[in-house]
């Protein structure tokens, strides 16, 4: 039985990527460095789960000669540079620059109204999280998901399950009644491994992902009712 919708944010909910990048670049730039993400460059990095993560992985692989005694200068700098970032794609859903994709709010309308509960599950932060959804949905966003788990609150960053088993933890439902909605194969590694059956949505940065194992592979969820949802997910 169909009981509840989990959601991933960056790439599902709405194509987030394309102004991360650009919120990316824009750290780099305040900050005078000579780091510029490409579209091929930030499509490899997001093999990495999380923001920090991607740009410790990034320094490693441009200064891997260089050291930092005992870590604290490089955690600091990056700290830094993921905050400016932050602070720029926040600005840039505040101005427009993000719309969710098509059939996502549909879809959240018609399971708040047939009392089907919504959680999220995503290793964005909160601040990115709220300053989509209260652009897209409104003031009251968080009314619709009976659990929100980010970054905050599951350090364990994608593909580890920790976020959704969390989630499901929270919403105290067995993986068996729910379905997760993910975009990348990270997320859909994170997904699986704890137990649930997934709707891929890919997008530009996440075509070429390997995606078996999902319960289905759409371009959008324009035409995905509940009904027939609920038909798969009862079909496995």
């Amino acid at each position: 039985m169909l009981s509840a919708l989990i959601f991933d944010v960056d790439g599902t909910l709405a194509d987030t990527e394309m102004v991360h990048l650009q919120a990316f670049n824009h750290a780099f730039a305040v900050e005078g460095m000579d780091w510029v993400w490409d579209v091929p460059t930030y499509t490899r990095l997001l093999e990495v789960s999380g923001g920090k993560e991607r740009i410790a992985h990034y320094w490693r692989e441009v200064n891997g000669d260089i050291t930092d005694i005992g870590g604290t200068a490089l955690r600091a700098t990056i700290d830094h540079l993921h905050a400016i970032k932050t602070a720029a794609y926040e600005q840039a859903v505040l101005d427009g620059a993000v719309a969710l994709r098509p059939g996502v709010l549909r879809l959240i309308q018609a399971a708040a109204n047939a009392s089907v509960k919504m959680a999220i599950a995503t290793t964005t932060s909160p601040v990115n999280i709220a300053a989509l959804l209260r652009t897209a949905i409104g003031p009251d966003w968080a009314s619709y998901f009976a659990v929100v788990e980010d970054a905050s609150t599951a350090p364990n960053k994608k593909p580890h399950p920790q976020v959704y088993l969390q989630t499901l933890a929270r919403l105290g439902l067995p993986a068996r009644d729910c379905v997760a909605f993910e975009d990348s194969a990270n997320g859909l590694k994170s997904a699986r491994g704890a137990g649930l059956a997934t709707v891929i949505t890919p997008n530009s940065f996440t075509a070429h992902h390997n995606f078996a194992g999902a319960l289905r592979v759409l371009p959008n969820l324009e035409l995905l009712t509940l009904p027939e949802l609920a038909q798969w997910l009862d079909q496995g």
